[in-house]
């Protein structure tokens, strides 16, 4: 019913007479940043509670230990320095030891914002990069819960927080965003050794002082951000966690066209084609890359397909985890090294920082570690395009594979680490309608696997493999007087599979989740004056005997659907709201 509605506004639309036959030329991924001066609904004065779908964090019976960390309003922040506090653990537990700890981040806005993308800090190690919901005038809350139990080891000790959310207020954008931040903890400590939290995590983001945020920005394809390091000598395992987020002129990377198209056009729209990777060197050696999930922020696309329902990681964007065990033999000998950030095909901007995370052989003073086997492929690019005028179509592919194998010897003995990335990469681009409507198809697979042999020739493995799928429709009409009209569709969405195997047993999960939104939207400026949007999501966990799904479905800030299942049997509990759907 809703989609319908969109298709008839929109063609009762098309009948009015224009003020302007200009064509746009570009597609609404390529317009300026995008807020919305409607409402939830004409009669609601509460307001309204937005969130992202995911399984809900898996936590102990105890009852935690609660600890606010920050408390601050941020009004007209951007430009200046992150929001600063010291962190201490809490002192009140019945016991130090937990098994779990959970980050929450509760905000409220009303008003008129963007959205903005903010980190969390503990002492430059990144725990949490986030963006905002877009508040209404009759205000706006969400929350975020984070599971950052691999954070323990800095955890447990005095660290400085810092928390950078660039926001600008003035009399058209109106919203502060109002935010607390605490920090569960739940007693049990309960952790493996192979999957067991880090002994030691070093910061690869910039130093304070700062007017912006921890992260390094990487303003076009030739820019590189690196930071030098040393690690103790005693390490056994080494693994790098990265995050990534993309901005500006490159934050629809994936839509952007072929420079050639640009150029025979005369257009002034980001390009560089729909291809980028982050790659990451250790002493000008590429270890590991990172093909990103397409996440759409709040203000993306068209931003009513994001009420209440977030896009797929825009509450909590991911990180991505590289092994470079293999390399340790390289790192430990007690000097300086650098760890270094790229970005292909890069325009402005994109935020890129990482944690190394390391694991310390408390019997020895120092391990050793040698490099046994190094295997690197450049990228594997074609581009095949065919366009006339504005119309056209373009293919990319992509493909690569890094390959590190080596040893570390420490009291565990000799133990061989074999990790590994392979990728692959299409997109299938069509411009049409003198460039005003634009396809786009696109699927990652980034599967990377981890091999651990013992002295007992057991061994100890971690394989992942993911697929990110984006699709995306739109089709724009000039309205004149600096507006226009567009209607689209989009499909986001994952797969992952994680197999986790050891001489104790082994262990596999899986999630699936897919949103599929349709809108249609009136624009003058960078303001949504009139539309409509509906999203559809289903979100599949499973692990072992563990199951957990949700079907859910919006329309115009409205919860039509909501079913969720707890277990792996067919029994089910629905919700059904006309107002809203209640915090989660």
């Amino acid at each position: 019913m809703a989609i319908s509605l969109i298709f008839l506004v929109y063609f009762l639309l098309l009948q009015q007479p224009f003020f302007s036959t200009a064509n746009l030329h570009t597609s609404s991924l390529f317009r300026p940043q995008l807020i919305t001066q409607l409402n939830s609904l004409p009669n609601n004065t509460s307001p309204t509670t937005f969130f992202e779908v995911t399984k809900p964090i898996k936590l102990p019976k105890t009852k935690p230990c609660s600890h606010l960390i920050l408390e601050h309003d941020f009004g007209f922040t951007y430009g200046k320095p992150p929001i600063l506090a010291n962190y201490t653990p809490p002192l009140n537990c019945p016991s130090q030891k937990f098994s779990k700890i959970v980050l929450e981040w509760k905000a409220t806005c009303k008003g008129r914002q963007f959205d903005r993308i903010f980190g969390v800090w503990l002492s430059g190690v990144e725990i949490l990069r986030s963006c905002t919901a877009e508040p209404t005038a009759t205000g706006i809350i969400w929350t975020v819960k984070k599971d950052i139990t691999r954070y323990y080891s800095l955890l447990i000790k005095n660290q400085t927080l810092a928390v950078y959310l660039g926001n600008i207020v003035d009399i058209t954008y109106t919203g502060v965003y109002h935010v607390k931040i605490f920090v569960h903890f739940y007693n049990e400590l309960k952790l493996g050794n192979f999957d067991s939290g880090a002994d030691l995590i070093i910061p690869i983001s910039r130093n304070l002082k700062l007017n912006d945020g921890l992260w390094f920005e990487i303003e076009n394809s030739t820019d590189i951000q690196s930071k030098e390091f040393k690690i103790p000598q005693n390490v056994y395992r080494a693994v790098l966690e990265v995050y990534v987020s993309f901005h500006e002129n490159d934050e629809s990377w994936y839509a952007n066209p072929p420079n050639e198209y640009i150029k025979s056009n005369n257009l002034n729209i980001p390009g560089n084609g729909a291809f980028r990777e982050v790659v990451i060197s250790l002493d000008d050696m590429v270890v590991g890359v990172v093909w990103p999930f397409t996440v759409i922020y709040t203000g993306g696309a068209n931003p009513l397909f994001w009420r209440p329902i977030s896009g797929i990681g825009s509450f909590d964007l991911p990180s991505y985890d590289i092994e470079i065990t293999p390399l340790l033999g390289k790192i430990l000998d007690g000097n300086g090294h650098k760890i270094s950030f790229r970005v292909t095909n890069a325009l402005n901007v994109w935020y890129v920082d990482a944690n190394l995370h390391l694991w310390l052989d408390e019997k020895s003073k120092k391990t050793e570690g040698k490099l046994l086997k190094y295997s690197y492929s450049p990228v594997l690019f074609s581009l095949l395009s065919n366009f006339t005028g504005y119309d056209g179509s373009f293919i990319t592919n992509a493909s690569r594979s890094i390959t590190l194998t080596g040893w570390v010897k420490s009291s565990y003995g000799t133990i061989t680490t074999k990790s590994s990335q392979r990728l692959s990469y299409n997109n299938y681009m069509v411009m049409g309608n003198e460039g005003n409507l634009q396809i786009v198809n696109q699927i990652i697979d980034f599967n990377d696997t981890v091999y651990a042999k013992t002295p007992s020739s057991s061994v100890h493995s971690l394989k992942s493999f993911k697929k990110y799928v984006f699709q995306w429709y739109t089709d724009n009409v000039d309205q004149g007087n600096e507006s226009y009209a567009s209607i689209s569709n989009l499909t986001l969405g994952f797969d992952e599979k994680r197999v986790k195997d050891s001489e104790y047993g082994s262990s596999t999960s899986s999630v699936k989740n897919l949103q599929k939104a349709q809108g249609y939207m009136l624009v003058k400026g960078q303001l949504v004056v009139k539309g409509i949007g509906s999203t559809q999501q289903v979100y599949k966990y499973k692990e072992d005997s563990l199951c957990y799904s949700r079907n859910i479905s919006s329309s115009n800030y409205t919860i039509l659907y909501d079913k969720v299942s707890n277990s792996c049997s067919k029994s089910t509990r629905s919700h059904w709201s006309l107002r809203g759907l209640s915090a989660m």
